[in-house]
């Protein structure tokens, strides 16, 4: 029975979100002509759902924490601070671990959001559920679009099941999306072949690529400037293969 407020924080750029996030006092900047309350204040005793919370600017990370730590903040131009209780929720597809490495990332401020970590695995670590998600998305669009398709038929999900599925839940359910429109099985099992065998394509590819070697008609031994030639020179031959 409490507010529930959705920000994306890969959707605007900081300066856009700092005011999305804490609002701004009329005449802040030009075109402010009223208060605007921000997200933290219309999810007072309820829940902020951070999403792409790694996209965010390392200033707001600054702004964010301190809102984090003493629960009030003031808004764009404001000169009172607001006293908020929020539940923060932050998702990211990114390893904030490796963006703290980077400096992409404050440390600090993910030690403070990262009480309880739900970790979801990609799709194709976890395939029993994509039998599940089929019959969850295909409930969804038969509704959507009045079809009448009882289940995933056998052959289309075996070949969902043998595939990686890189673009995990979101390119499933546009998969069923398009089985549910278009009613034709062979079709998405055409192209799910497709998909598979391009992957093993790339992988027997990066396979067979030839590994660096360095040679050199020195019997003597090698000049690291002319070490570093062949090695640059094997490289990009490396490279070029790995392309074609």
């Amino acid at each position: 029975d409490k507010p529930f407020v959705k920000v994306n924080c890969a959707a605007l750029p900081s300066e856009l979100l700092e005011s999305e996030l804490f609002g701004y006092e009329r005449g802040a900047f030009t075109g402010a002509f009223r208060l605007k309350q921000g997200k933290f204040e219309l999810a007072n005793f309820g829940t902020l759902f951070l999403d792409e919370i790694g996209d965010m600017a390392p200033v707001l990370q600054a702004k964010l924490l301190h809102v984090l730590q003493d629960n009030e903040y003031s808004r764009l131009g404001g000169k009172k601070n607001v006293v908020v209780d929020v539940r923060i929720l932050a998702a990211t597809n990114q390893n904030l671990e490796e963006a703290m490495q980077d400096g992409r990332f404050r440390e600090d401020l993910f030690y403070r959001l990262n009480v309880v970590n739900v970790s979801i695995p990609p799709l194709r670590e976890r395939r029993e559920e994509i039998p599940l998600l089929c019959e969850h998305f295909l409930r969804k669009h038969n509704r959507k679009y009045n079809s009448s398709m009882l289940t995933v038929p056998p052959a289309v999900l075996n070949h969902m099941l043998a595939y990686d599925w890189p673009g995990n839940i979101r390119e499933l359910e546009n998969v069923i999306k398009r089985l549910v429109i278009l009613g034709n099985e062979q079709q998405i099992i055409d192209e799910l072949t497709l998909k598979i065998e391009n992957r093993k394509k790339s992988e027997k590819i990066a396979l067979d690529a030839p590994q660096l070697e360095v040679t050199t008609d020195d019997p003597g031994g090698m000049s690291l400037k002319n070490m570093s030639r062949n090695l640059t020179s094997t490289a990009e031959k490396e490279v070029i293969l790995r392309a074609l």
